[in-house]
């Protein structure tokens, strides 16, 4: 098991996403891949799925947002926090998702339900938001009324491409050994652990603040702290 850290810019949710997944399946011979809650947008280029031959399904729960997903992508409409049919059990070399984890209400059965999905051998990585770094703190202990108009006064957005959707945090954590033990739990091989310091949600109204935090950012990297992570990475394995 490999745990190390890394500043934002690092972090393989966002434009480095594509180039870790692609390393990833070429390393562990993936050919059958699920995304979850991808919707119409999958991590991986519709032609180069095309030409690589791969499965790649991109699930959500939403069949609309799907529906406009590149017929390159198998779509599957799931909530793979709750039950899992039967028929998908055994199914996929990998399972992939990106800022998903957060908005899971119950980790433990939502992990323990990719476990199942999993055939012998295959992978589970996830890129997600670890809860106590500031601002995912207060999303998470404020009500909704308050932080939403929050979000959009601190980090304006589109808000019909990046709706605010509900973080519950459940399992959504740095390397700790609480979260490692969590996983071997459910008889999880952890491949490699990766903390990242460091968020963007000051710098359009507050560059003093931002500036603050990546001072603590580097600190941190220096002096890692796993539970005052703001993203993590985690890459397991279901035993062959």
């Amino acid at each position: 098991m490999k745990i190390s850290f890394e500043a934002l810019d690092d972090c393989r949710a966002w434009e480095k996403a594509p180039d870790f997944l692609k390393s990833l399946i070429g390393e562990h011979g993936c050919q059958r891949i699920l995304e979850v809650g991808s919707g119409a947008n999958p991590t991986l280029d519709p032609e180069y799925v095309r030409l690589s031959g791969l499965e790649y399904v991109t699930s959500d729960v939403n069949a609309d947002e799907l529906a406009k997903a590149d017929l390159a992508f198998e779509r599957l409409v799931i909530d793979l926090s709750a039950e899992v049919p039967e028929s998908l059990l055994g199914s996929f070399d990998c399972v992939f998702s990106r800022l998903v984890g957060e908005h899971i209400r119950d980790g433990e059965k939502y992990h323990r339900n990719l476990f199942e999905v999993l055939r012998p051998g295959g992978i589970s990585v996830h890129c997600f938001s670890s809860l106590w770094t500031i601002p995912f703190a207060v999303n998470r202990l404020l009500p909704d009324s308050l932080t939403d108009p929050l979000l959009k006064f601190v980090s304006p957005r589109d808000s019909h491409k990046q709706g605010k959707f509900k973080a519950y945090y459940s399992w959504s954590r740095g390397p700790t050994k609480t979260m490692i033990n969590r996983f071997h739990s459910l008889g999880f091989e952890v491949i490699e652990y990766i903390g990242c310091f460091g968020h963007a949600y000051y710098r359009k109204r507050f560059p003093w603040l931002d500036r603050l935090e990546r001072m603590k950012t580097r600190f941190l990297l220096q002096h890692p702290v796993p539970l005052l992570c703001s993203y993590a990475t985690i890459i397991l394995r279901k035993p062959k």
